[in-house]
């Protein structure tokens, strides 16, 4: 049997769109928009005052709001929390990489459930979310220590539909 180039092509590419797990699409709750799990976001905290809550070490179950910073721009896989006056971002993962956020939330208001959690991501790591990112290859090979940073992994995120 003769095996072309364009057969091994064509063979790899449909592959490639069955093996792609696609993000699943954001449920509509009320007012609400919600990736991943649905949860009760009544009784939700600011995220400043999550910052006074951070254990050193373990980590704690808690709902948060706040405003995002910043979003993975290749495929919404992670996103940035920052409080107002406050240097301290709050770097978010999604449980079980089960949802990916819009790329365009920046700037705007989300709840999260989850866990709060510190950890040290090394170089390579930081490297990758900077290139994620979109920063330049100056600013990423900038990058030469690991840091100690505020996580949260969220199980749900809530976005207010129209935002």
């Amino acid at each position: 049997m003769k095996i072309n180039k364009l057969s091994i092509l064509a063979f790899g590419l449909i592959i490639s769109l069955f093996a792609c797990k696609s993000a699943p699409e954001a449920k509509q709750m009320g007012d609400f928009s919600v990736f991943g799990e649905d949860f009760e976001h009544t009784q939700a905290i600011a995220y400043e005052k999550l910052l006074t809550q951070f254990p050193e070490e373990g980590k704690i179950q808690s709902t948060v709001k706040g405003k995002v910073s910043s979003v993975c721009q290749v495929k919404g896989c992670w996103m940035t929390m920052v409080a107002d006056g406050k240097e301290e971002e709050l770097f978010v993962k999604f449980k079980d990489y089960g949802f990916f956020m819009p790329l365009d939330l920046a700037g705007q208001e989300v709840i999260m459930h989850g866990e709060a959690y510190k950890e040290i991501t090394s170089v390579d790591e930081l490297r990758h979310y900077a290139e994620d990112e979109g920063k330049s290859k100056e600013e990423i090979a900038a990058i030469t220590e690991p840091a100690v940073e505020l996580k949260f992994m969220a199980s749900g995120v809530k976005m207010k539909t129209g935002m």
